[in-house]
């Protein structure tokens, strides 16, 4: 069955090679890039795909809630990689709002629009696992960070049972964006993955 997936943040960083990887080996999807451009996008990432045929770029900002819901619209998405962000933890400490609004609002504006748009697809049916059974039509895959798991202890790792401890910012609006996921998926049933990245070197 063909998808019609939207990454968020397609041109950034790991954006763009979340986008490279599903391009390229997905052919029966159509993969459609979202990002605003900002400082952390440069399309030049992907250059060696943009040709690619089921490949699209659309620029725009996820908060801007009435393109959001054109996109799903128009595009009939069935699903979303998040990972728009705004991010590091020093620019969070300048200008800790722009954090709260990409990282919070875009992400609930992005949550909203796919719950409405998927409203008919979700189920109310709970596995005896907890896990709900029938939702897997779609899914929203929120890309977050270690960040909320605060400091390194004396274990020098986190595990997905740590409690989270965010210490800036930008790991506070990470958190809140978690949250709010996993809130959604337990009020709505909206699908969802959230995975807390870290990057090793």
């Amino acid at each position: 069955m063909g998808k019609n997936i939207l990454i968020t943040g397609g041109a950034g960083f790991i954006g763009s090679h979340v986008v490279r990887l599903m391009v390229t080996k997905y052919p029966q999807y159509q993969i459609f890039n979202l990002d605003a451009l900002t400082y952390a996008g440069n399309l030049e990432n992907l250059k060696d795909i943009e040709k690619a045929a089921n490949y699209h770029f659309i620029k725009a900002n996820i908060l801007e809630a009435d393109s959001l819901k054109d996109i799903f619209q128009k595009h009939a998405i069935t699903d979303v990689i998040h990972l728009a962000a705004e991010s590091h933890v020093d620019r969070s400490i300048v200008s800790p709002l722009d954090f709260v609004y990409t990282n919070v609002i875009g992400t609930v504006n992005l949550l909203n629009t796919a719950k409405e748009y998927w409203k008919g697809d979700l189920s109310y049916e709970k596995a005896h696992d907890g896990s709900w059974e029938k939702n897997r039509n779609h899914v929203f895959y929120h890309v977050s960070t270690d960040e909320v798991y605060g400091s390194l202890g004396k274990e020098g790792l986190f595990k997905e049972t740590t409690a989270y401890d965010p210490n800036s910012p930008y790991s506070a609006s990470k958190a809140a964006s978690d949250h709010f996921v996993r809130a959604y998926g337990e009020t709505y049933h909206l699908p969802y993955v959230v995975s807390n990245c870290f990057i090793y070197s």
